[in-house]
């Protein structure tokens, strides 16, 4: 039986980038590039690519990218972004769980829980950090975004998706936050590129700082800076507060 984030993106390709959580591609590269001091000769994987947003802005940068996704319908969408603009990216389907890439990059960026936290168990996200950092180089660098724990401690969840979907968004309701998995279970509502409604039942776990950071020290991260997520104006300046719904990790082997 598939998984609600296997039914979510199995056909909405289309949909997906009209989402006002995608308005930030730009000024989020801006602040990759600087990261990564602006030198193109650096490989990168973009672990749960979804429609190559990311990967396709980089790649216009003169990066070498490959993006990975599970949904078929959002590398294909992907694939016709790129030979409208006739770049070179690469675009694979695989799961962020199973994949098996061995010190082949140096970078690895995971936007907009393109795959971490979406699983159904700790350890499958665990195991998602686990092969992003086997997938990077000794030196190498991981910039990845997650939803941030401190939020619904403070804040209603459900709220804050309201607020932030315009019409013809999906929508986010009914949501549930269990403080002893720090849990989200919501129903979201999509319209697919079909036309169809479809209501699924989801479940996002959310992290706070000191679980993230003791998780990357398992891996070996040497360095880890934690940040606030604000959509498409990433910084170092942003010091992660209660009122950031995401939180910006950004980790060195």
């Amino acid at each position: 039986m598939k998984k609600w984030y296997e039914l979510l993106f199995e056909n909405y390709g289309k949909k997906y980038d009209s989402e006002q959580f995608t308005r930030g591609t730009v000024g989020e590269c801006d602040f990759i590039e600087q990261e990564i001091g602006y030198d193109t000769s650096l490989k990168i994987i973009d672990i749960g690519c979804g429609t190559g947003r990311h990967s396709i802005e980089l790649a216009k940068r003169g990066y070498e990218v490959l993006g990975i996704d599970l949904s078929e319908s959002m590398l294909a969408k992907a694939k016709e972004k790129t030979d409208r603009l006739n770049l070179k990216v690469t675009f694979q389907k695989y799961d962020a769980r199973t994949m098996r890439f061995k010190g082949e990059f140096d970078v690895a960026i995971m936007m907009c829980e393109g795959a971490f936290p979406l699983m159904e168990t700790d350890e499958m996200n665990f195991q998602i950090l686990k092969n992003a950092t086997q997938a990077i180089k000794n030196n190498g660098k991981f910039i990845f975004t997650t939803l941030n724990g401190l939020f619904p401690l403070y804040h209603s969840v459900e709220k804050f998706c309201v607020e932030n979907t315009a019409e013809g968004n999906a929508e986010y309701k009914c949501n549930t936050f269990d403080i002893m998995t720090f849990r989200d279970h919501n129903i979201t509502v999509i319209e697919d590129d079909s036309g169809n409604k479809n209501e699924l039942h989801c479940d996002e776990r959310y992290y706070v700082p000191s679980e993230i950071t003791w998780l990357l020290k398992t891996l070996g991260y040497k360095k880890i800076d934690i940040f606030g997520a604000k959509l498409g104006a990433f910084s170092r300046n942003d010091k992660l507060t209660p009122g950031d719904f995401e939180m910006l990790v950004i980790c060195e082997k």
